[in-house]
């Protein structure tokens, strides 16, 4: 969605800022430095940030703020954990803002709804896998990769939706006619393309995966 400034009431960002600054700060001291710099997955996650801010730049939209485009914070949380996955959009968002396609006063809604909200949920799924579901590999890429990231899709467009009809940046009759039904078109691509990487990744380079567990998957 790319949130540009000017479009939300002040108080509503700068209750996001100090909200994004306790779950960035919550994120460095969580994440596995360590572990990160000694291997190759800090180049992975590099890597997969470039693609991503080029497929954030890929979007389609009908007014200011209301676009959509592919986000990949579930592959990100399946692919780095949750502290880095929040790193990683926020790199990402950085320099997407950078390039002109967001507003730094709207930078922490942007993280928020596509980045917290979505690593939030897909988490939530993977856990809940982890917990109650056998250990088998067609369960973890259809319900922690398609499921996942369809679930997260649909909810960052439903959150959005809430936020700019709470806000009164647009009418609820316009963002039900002219933005839901059209970000809703998104959670089919998402869920393919999340699927299809994270299928492709336990096959080739299953430990680039923190969240996969090959040895209990194919036991």
């Amino acid at each position: 969605m790319n949130l540009p400034d000017g479009l939300l009431p002040a108080a509503w960002l700068w209750l996001a800022h100090g909200l994004n600054l306790l779950l960035i700060l919550w994120a460095l001291w969580r994440a596995p430095w360590r572990t990160l710099l000694a291997s190759e997955r800090l180049h992975v996650l590099l890597g997969t940030c470039v693609a991503l801010m080029v497929l954030w730049q890929i979007k389609a939209g009908v007014s200011p703020g209301l676009n959509f485009h592919i986000l990949g914070s579930t592959l990100l949380l399946l692919m780095f954990g949750a502290p880095l996955a929040m790193l990683g959009v926020a790199l990402v968002l950085c320099a997407v803002t950078l390039n002109g396609f967001g507003g730094w006063q709207a930078y922490s809604v942007n993280a928020l709804l596509m980045g917290a909200l979505p690593i939030w949920i897909s988490w939530t799924v993977w856990r809940l896998v982890e917990r109650f579901l056998p250990s088998n590999l067609f369960i973890y890429i259809f319900v922690c990769g398609f499921s996942a990231a369809a679930l997260s899709m649909a909810a960052t467009g439903l959150s959005s939706t809430t936020v700019f009809a709470l806000s009164g940046a647009y009418s609820l009759d316009h963002l039900l006619s002219h933005y839901l039904p059209f970000y809703l078109l998104m959670v089919f691509p998402e869920a393919i393309l999340t699927g299809s990487f994270v299928a492709l990744l336990t096959v080739y380079r299953p430990h680039w995966i923190v969240t996969y567990d090959e040895d209990k998957m194919l036991r």
